[in-house]
């Protein structure tokens, strides 16, 4: 084992589960985040000791400061934040979208991001750490349905880089990870339905969890010299191409 840990947000599912097993195998000590208290368990179990998972909402920042005053003395010392717990919520035009959903995605994608980002700068200011924020393609290209999601992903980006400004002459190292299509539960998180996820993958050959872990990991274990800024990643099968024109 090294003697690095890293604290990973939305660990139960996806990019986040796939993240955890990943650094685990890596050597790293994981702290493993969510709101699936089985879910973390079973990935506890699976990875042993080198483990320590946290159950709680990151829309509610009482239960984050009581998540974070019980780690174990082993596991306080954190040198990683992946600030990767987030999610999408419905397909509508803003015209006729669900505003809770809204306030749901700003609450989960933005304030609970930043909540956890501000209660461990001390720590990694401390260690000279780094952060990695999952961010989105959706944060550069637009596309219909996508408003509040977009929005708090364009959030992540730009947050991303004002912490890198900030961080300056720290030795904290900042990265915002932007991904397109990748198979996870996303889509049937956002849908509701496992029809509307098969057809979205279908025959798309797109990324996976997997793949995005790898990332994270290659991002984490470069020279301390050296800082991703910003990384968009695709799978071939998909681009930015295209501009609508209605018609009358």
């Amino acid at each position: 084992m090294t003697d690095r840990t890293v604290l990973i947000t939305g660990a139960t599912a996806g990019i986040g589960e796939a993240a955890a097993r990943a650094f685990a195998q890596a050597g790293w000590r994981v702290i493993g985040t969510g709101r699936r208290a089985d879910r973390l368990e079973a990935l506890a179990a699976e990875i042993g000791p080198q483990m320590h998972s946290l159950a709680f909402d990151m829309r509610d920042e009482a239960a984050i400061d009581e998540a974070l005053a019980s780690l174990p003395p082993e596991f306080q010392g954190i040198d990683l934040l992946i600030n990767n717990a987030g999610l999408a919520l419905g397909t509508a035009p803003a015209q006729q979208a669900d505003l809770a959903q809204w306030r749901q995605m700003i609450d989960t994608n933005i304030s609970g991001l930043i909540a956890m980002t501000h209660k461990l700068l001390p720590r990694l200011v401390e260690r000279t750490g780094a952060i990695i924020n999952l961010s989105s393609v959706a944060a550069t290209y637009p596309y219909p349905g996508g408003n509040v999601y977009g929005g708090t992903k364009a959030f992540v980006q730009q947050f991303s880089l004002g912490l890198r400004s900030d961080l300056h002459g720290t030795g904290v190292r900042v990265t915002s990870i932007e991904p397109g299509m990748v198979e996870t539960e996303f889509t049937l998180v956002r849908t509701g339905s496992q029809a509307a996820s098969d057809t979205l993958y279908g025959g798309a050959d797109p990324m996976t969890g997997e793949d995005i872990a790898q990332t994270l990991l290659w991002v984490a274990t470069l020279p301390p010299h050296l800082n991703i800024n910003r990384l968009e990643l695709m799978p071939v099968s998909q681009s930015f191409a295209g501009f609508q024109v209605a018609r009358e």
